[in-house]
């Protein structure tokens, strides 16, 4: 019994900060730094009897958001493209539409497989000769999942795909930044207007654990492969307001920053000296929990630079920086090429 609450004691103790940053009680809460005032006065402008906001960004590009998440659509002389129909609002997309043209919707492009931002397809079923494009992939994870609210794609690509439609152009292109099965950049050149979702989020700092991507490698290369293009609006598929180059560049600045602070803790920290101490308390024996005392002793060093470089600059570092932090480490210990 005493052995076991050593045990318990040192995780407790190495663990303590991560516990008070995920605590979800109502004083717990309160620890989080509020939104940035300067994020704060970009909200989208929405009417609580629609519940959501059209933004007219030019070019014939609309961007619709309930400032939880965004699609948009483009107006071109020969019908609607819509980019992708989240679960929250795309039940109310086609009458959103309605609001700007009498043009018909003729096409749906999904960027990935998630259901929060395509979801809301089902609103589109019964739009006659409807093109829903996907990559290959998307389609694939789709017929298997076999979910209603999500409609199937009837036209779908390998890596690269280009539709013209009323003088209008849409350049798509595959990515394995995010999720397994691909991610689009959608591209409209006329609109100078690039939508690439759950990668950066204008004025945030991302979703937990690097918007959950199943491929951290890939993650770090996209804010270069995104700045290549000639754009000025860019749409992340969430939250508050539409991005710039500039929301594109001070996610790649945070991104570096994590993985290069995680990086050099790990790789100078003396991790044998780490479990020394720990197995002067806790024995030698449990080696799962000594390994967790090393992982831990980088997280919450990683984290006690990080915030404070960081709260003041992007929304939400709080939130989700020890997700953060953890994801760069996994990628660090098991897949980087070390130093």
């Amino acid at each position: 019994m005493k052995n076991l609450l050593n045990t318990l004691a040192v995780a407790g103790a190495l663990c303590a900060p991560a516990i008070a940053q995920s605590t979800q009680a109502p004083e717990g809460l309160k620890e989080y730094v509020p939104v940035l005032p300067s994020v704060r006065a970009k909200f989208f402008d929405v009417d609580p009897k629609l519940g959501y906001a059209v933004k007219d960004v030019g070019g014939g590009v609309y961007v619709v958001s309930d400032n939880g998440w965004q699609s948009a659509f483009l107006v071109t002389g020969d019908g609607v493209i819509v980019f992708d129909a989240p679960a929250t609002f795309g039940k109310s997309i086609p009458s959103a539409v309605a609001r700007v043209t009498d043009q018909p919707i003729k096409i749906l492009i999904y960027s990935h497989i998630h259901k929060d931002h395509i979801g809301g397809s089902a609103a589109f079923k019964n739009i006659k000769g409807l093109r829903i494009v996907a990559l290959n992939g998307v389609a694939d994870f789709l017929k298997e999942q076999n979910d209603p609210d999500r409609l199937l794609p009837n036209e779908t690509f390998e890596s690269q795909k280009t539709i013209r439609l009323g003088g209008k152009t849409v350049e798509l292109t595959r990515h394995f930044y995010h999720s397994n099965e691909g991610d689009l950049f959608i591209y409209v050149p006329e609109a100078r207007f690039l939508m690439a979702v759950d990668c950066v989020t204008g004025g945030y700092a991302p979703f937990e654990g690097f918007d959950i991507t199943t491929n951290f490698r890939e993650y770090l290369k996209v804010f270069d492969q995104l700045l290549a293009y000639d754009f000025n609006t860019f749409v992340g598929g969430h939250l508050t307001q539409t991005g710039t180059r500039q929301d594109v560049e001070i996610t790649k600045e945070f991104t570096m920053d994590v993985y290069s602070t995680v990086k050099r803790i790990h790789n100078n920290m003396d991790q044998q000296a780490v479990i020394a101490e720990a197995v002067k308390i806790i024995g030698p024996d449990n080696e799962f929990l000594l390994f967790k005392v090393v992982l831990d002793k980088v997280t919450q060093e990683a984290m006690a630079e990080l915030r404070p470089r960081w709260i003041n600059r992007l929304a939400g570092v709080d939130v989700f920086l020890e997700s953060q932090v953890q994801t760069a480490l996994i990628y660090v210990r098991w897949d980087d090429k070390g130093s």
